[in-house]
């Protein structure tokens, strides 16, 4: 049932066997996904302890920024932005101009206020927006219109009907904060895990970390397996959220420019140094599609990504493509 909640990347054992009595791992169902914390120590309350605090500052996030949640910060910011300025904690804040950056970025490829015409649809009742609805609601998707004052931490929308959605962010934000957690309680081995964002910290004691990148037609299978040591890595996919109706995919990945379903690609893969960077570079690449999303990579030097095409074909950027 789990596997069937999101996407998520597995984290494979390379040494069965090692220090396994070390090994203290737990899952739990939050943020609307699949959360899971392993860590190695040698006390198991220590462990543990690490565990819970990691567990319960998933919670507190989503309670601050979930969209389904009516009393959190972000549903009153979708209620009331439009007519005042909204006081937010500066967590809240901060995590809203980091995604206003990424929207100036990817040339808004990536925009938090797709959710003014992403609420439309619903995937579990296979419910979707007429091209009517989509085009009253597209003037309010408008990354432009976010505004945001640091120095008050509030935010004001600058159209009626806008809404925001940081389900691109925020869980990558999640996971860097368990991290933080686990290296202030000096865990020196460990990942987090929240949906298709993960983050790795050290190595499998004295071997890297291989991360299977999942086939989107199959969870069983992989396309690719990746070692990796301190790292984060975060896993787009059209089959997290989606139906099919006539030969369409209607997945929850919107191109803010359409207000419909991104195309041509399939599951987008990225690792970088931080799950809040991995998180949105993966949906703005999902958008972007291979050629434009590969060229925003290899601008860079602290990223790589791997792209399938909605055809199969496997795209990998310069640092991870095969010999």
């Amino acid at each position: 049932m789990m596997r069937r909640i999101a996407a998520w990347v597995t984290l494979l054992l390379l040494l069965p066997g090692t220090a396994r009595a070390e090994w203290h791992a737990r899952e739990a169902a939050i943020m609307g996904t699949r959360i899971a914390v392993e860590v190695w120590h040698e006390d198991p309350a220590v462990a543990a302890a690490a565990i819970d605090e990691v567990i319960a500052e998933m919670h507190r996030i989503d309670e601050l920024m979930s969209h389904y949640k009516p009393e959190s910060q972000l549903s009153r910011v979708n209620r009331e932005a439009a007519a005042a300025a909204v006081p937010v904690d500066l967590e809240l804040a901060d995590l809203i101009v980091r995604a206003l950056a990424f929207s100036e970025m990817t040339g808004g490829a990536f925009d938090i206020s797709y959710a003014s015409v992403g609420y439309l649809y619903e995937y579990r009742e296979r419910r979707r927006p007429t091209a009517a609805q989509i085009a009253a609601a597209l003037p309010s998707v408008n990354w432009h219109l976010v505004v945001v004052d640091r120095h008050a931490s509030t935010v004001r929308f600058g159209l009626p009907g806008m809404r925001i959605d940081l389900g691109g962010i925020a869980k990558g934000h999640a996971v860097d904060r368990g991290i933080a957690i686990l290296r202030g309680r000096g865990i020196t081995h460990g990942s987090v895990t929240a949906g298709g964002d993960s983050r790795i910290l050290g190595d499998r004691r004295g071997r890297p970390w291989i991360v299977g990148i999942r086939h989107p037609d199959d969870g069983d299978r992989v396309i690719a397996r990746i070692p990796l040591e301190d790292a984060a890595i975060s896993t787009s996919g059209d089959y997290e959220r989606f139906f099919d109706e006539d030969g369409v995919r209607y997945h929850h990945i919107i191109n803010p420019r359409t207000g419909t379903s991104a195309s041509g690609v399939r599951s987008v893969t990225v690792i970088g140094p931080e799950a809040i960077l991995t998180d949105g570079l993966s949906t703005s690449l999902f958008v972007l599609g291979p050629e434009r999303g590969l060229a925003l990579i290899e601008g860079r030097d602290d990223v790589d990504a791997v792209i399938v095409r909605d055809d199969g074909k496997v795209f990998y950027s310069k640092g991870l493509a095969p010999p």
